[in-house]
């Protein structure tokens, strides 16, 4: 390892990976340490890039950023296979939510009111509509609602993209773990220092290491941000053919209980996902995966006849909320890119971008600009061991 980088990216996640490859394409050198680029919650994803699904109650501040960071998808995507040669999965597919009862069709009524209020594109479908658009839904769905403008990716293919980004751009993967920052006599950060004990000195330092940003020493109690893991169960299955289930999205709603079915082009589903405040902790429970199989299998029956793939948990970034910290902090040279929540791949070009400005020009540009990294919001509550 050669002397200093410019910049050391703590975290090789969908957010560190992408921040650190335009960031080396401007011609900033980098370095990412982490022990497994790619494989921690970003592995796990279902890779929704969802700006209409996601808009709720409460969080009317974060529109514009979604659909602002929905838009850069398709230039981004183009933009990562043609420097690696490698597909994302991106389709612009569009989502249809679905309710099982009466209660389920209610509250997507509401919501489908609230984002009509918005001015989102959003439509009532009959349950007969639900049924043509997804082919294999139960009769005894009540109806729901169209997004058409949805997109989604395969989030194992995008990481995998970016690692061989980062490589052709110059990026140095340390496969290390952050154990903490390491900050100047003048109070600036000025590098990373691993688990092993060994120093990465920078000139810039930034934090994207997810849920586990909290836990890297070195940070003052006053910048660690109030991040906080939030668990997700997500399970894989396998079609009998090979080809794509169906063309949509399938968001529902059972019996109060939230779900996803995300098809991918070879003919696999990513079905997920829990949300838990477990703490640190990412076991695979046997209850959670019955929950969402049984939910499931209420929507479309005929997953019984398919294959299971994989059972897997992972833990979200969760912020006060639910807006991401992206930008500099108290601390000279110490950067954030962290608490994206349940949002992470959709915010990934925008992230990276901001990013990237901010290293070659000191300012992180709109939308980006309206949720500071430092702007002063309650602590989370303690996350466990």
């Amino acid at each position: 390892m050669a002397g200093s980088a410019d910049v050391v990216v703590a975290g090789g996640g969908v957010i560190g990976l992408s921040a650190a490859w335009l960031s080396a394409e401007e011609g900033i050198s980098v370095r990412v340490v982490d022990p497994a680029p790619g494989r921690g919650a970003a592995w796990v994803a279902g890779g929704m890039l969802a700006p209409v699904a996601e808009a709720t109650f409460g969080e009317e501040a974060l529109v514009g950023l979604f659909l602002d960071a929905a838009a850069r998808w398709p230039a981004f995507a183009a933009r990562l296979t043609e420097a690696t040669g490698m597909e994302t999965g991106f389709q612009q597919c569009g989502t249809v939510a679905v309710a099982l009862d009466a209660s389920d069709r209610a509250e997507i009524d509401q919501l489908l009111d609230f984002r009509h209020e918005l001015g989102l594109d959003t439509s009532r479908l009959s349950s007969s509509e639900c049924r043509s658009l997804v082919p294999g839904l139960s009769p005894a769905i009540r109806g729901g609602a169209l997004m058409p403008g949805e997109q989604q990716v395969d989030n194992r293919a995008v990481v995998l993209a970016l690692v061989e980004a980062c490589t052709r751009a110059g990026v140095d993967l340390v496969a290390e773990r952050v154990a903490s920052v390491s900050v100047g006599r003048d109070g600036a950060a000025d590098g990373v220092v691993t688990q092993g004990g060994t120093l990465i000195p920078a000139g810039t330092v930034v934090l994207a290491a997810g849920a586990e940003t909290p836990r890297i020493g070195g940070v003052p109690a006053a910048v660690v941000p109030p991040v906080r893991p939030v668990k997700g169960h997500v399970v894989r299955l396998q079609t009998a053919g090979t080809h794509q289930a169906f063309d949509h999205i399938v968001r529902g709603l059972v019996h109060g209980h939230h779900c996803y079915l995300v098809p991918r082009a070879d003919g696999s589903v990513v079905l997920g996902a829990t949300s838990e405040e477990r703490g640190y902790e990412t076991t695979v429970r046997a209850g959670a995966v019955h929950m969402l199989l049984d939910d499931a299998r209420l929507l479309l029956p005929g997953i019984d006849e398919w294959e299971l793939l994989e059972c897997i948990a992972g833990l979200r970034p969760g912020s006060p909320d639910n807006a991401p910290f992206v930008g500099p902090t108290a601390v000279p040279n110490l950067v954030l890119a962290t608490g994206h929540y349940r949002n992470g791949f959709l915010l990934t070009p925008i992230t990276a971008e901001a990013v990237a400005a901010y290293l070659a020009t000191g300012s992180i540009p709109p939308p980006l600009d309206a949720f500071p990294a430092d702007r002063h919001l309650a602590a989370a509550p303690p996350a466990g061991a």
